[in-house]
């Protein structure tokens, strides 16, 4: 298993040998979903929500195939077709997982993070397998996060200073560097702990596949 300081390098270098590919994916997603998120009306409202999802998915994939390195690279075609293929089982998987949040925030803040963080490898369970039924993914991120789940808020706060500076720039330092380097950090985290719980029989292949 990986530290937190070796899965960052990693991204940081396979982020570095995508960069402009990153950037565009990662801003574009977020145009994407900021312009259905925008419009006003009822059918707006519900069209922002149902471009998250998938946009979500694909870029979240996205950021994973970067991770691995794997080859050929993807480009921004294939977020798109990620993340909008098989549309029904990922819109569901997606808005499962934030009901789940959403209820267990009601609880308090506490708990609502708490099953953020549980919850959080579902996007890309849901795009590395498609036979795996959208609340299944729920389930088995559950699963991968389970005695994790500090790890994995540590990862997200060792961006802070990140984020902060993010913000004296008005977003731009976000735009051209934190967020995409973000995302694939996360994607490396998730592979990490998916391999470890491969290993350990906390998920099987066959139920993946």
């Amino acid at each position: 298993m990986k530290t937190r300081q070796e899965i960052k390098a990693l991204a940081k270098q396979s982020f570095s040998e995508n960069y402009w590919v990153c950037v565009g994916a990662t801003v574009l997603a977020f145009v994407v979903i900021g312009a259905a998120s925008g419009v006003t009306s009822f059918v707006g409202g519900l069209g922002g929500l149902i471009v998250w999802a998938p946009m979500m998915v694909g870029l979240q994939f996205f950021s994973l195939w970067i991770y691995r390195g794997e080859l050929p690279a993807p480009t921004i075609e294939d977020m798109f077709k990620t993340g909008f293929s098989d549309f029904g089982r990922k819109l569901g998987g997606m808005l499962w997982m934030e009901l789940f949040i959403f209820l267990w925030s009601l609880l308090f803040v506490v708990p609502g993070i708490i099953k953020a963080i549980a919850y959080s490898f579902t996007p890309y369970i849901l795009a590395e397998y498609p036979n795996v039924p959208a609340t299944e993914a729920v389930k088995i991120s559950m699963r991968i996060t389970q005695g994790h789940k500090g790890e994995i808020f540590m990862m997200s706060l060792s961006f802070l200073g990140w984020f902060l500076l993010n913000g004296l720039t008005f977003g731009i330092l976000g735009i051209f560097y934190v967020n995409p380097y973000f995302y694939v950090a996360i994607a490396g985290q998730y592979q990490d702990l998916k391999e470890l719980a491969l290993q350990n029989g906390v998920v099987t292949l066959d139920e993946l596949a």
